[in-house]
């Protein structure tokens, strides 16, 4: 791979990559450190073929790192957890307990929705886009976008009733 292969593949699929790893994470910065660690990785590799098989490539490579990052942040705050539930200023039990099964419920619907649903979804409810904006950036109406946020809600309405 060549340094112009390179930059053609940074140019074309950084974005792309990011706001993949964006909508898996939720969390903007860490969606950035992983592209560009993928980015590093493919370079260090300097696979054979052509383009077409590097952009998969690509987001393999940065679809492992989030899976590995992800498995770690689980295992740093399950030890948070369990070392700050000693404390005497932490919150009780039952409200610990309220919160993680709202969350588990939350990220379970979250999971349960469609990719077009979660999607639209996050766009507004993590980047703060207006339905307009939101149709623009995916090429669909804004009824679609408008449809599809009314379902993402009920679904989360109705995963989230007590």
């Amino acid at each position: 791979m060549t340094r112009e292969d390179f930059k053609l593949l940074f140019d074309v699929n950084f974005e792309g990559l990011r706001n993949y790893l964006y909508y898996r994470s939720g969390d903007k910065e860490l969606a950035t450190d992983i592209a560009q660690e993928s980015f590093l990785r493919i370079w260090e590799k300097q696979p054979t073929g052509g383009p077409d098989k590097w952009k998969g490539l690509l987001f393999k490579i940065g679809h492992d790192i989030f899976i590995s990052q992800y498995r770690h942040s689980r295992i740093v705050a399950d030890f948070a957890f369990q070392y700050n539930g000693h404390q005497e200023e932490s919150p009780s039990p039952q409200d610990e307990m309220q919160y993680l099964e709202l969350e588990t419920k939350y990220l379970k619907a979250l999971k349960t929705m469609s990719d077009k649903l979660r999607v639209v979804f996050l766009m507004s409810r993590e980047e703060d886009l207006k339905h307009r904006e939101i149709a623009e950036k995916l090429g669909i109406s804004v009824k679609a976008v408008e449809k599809r946020m009314t379902k993402a809600l009920r679904i989360l309405k109705e995963a989230l009733v007590y």
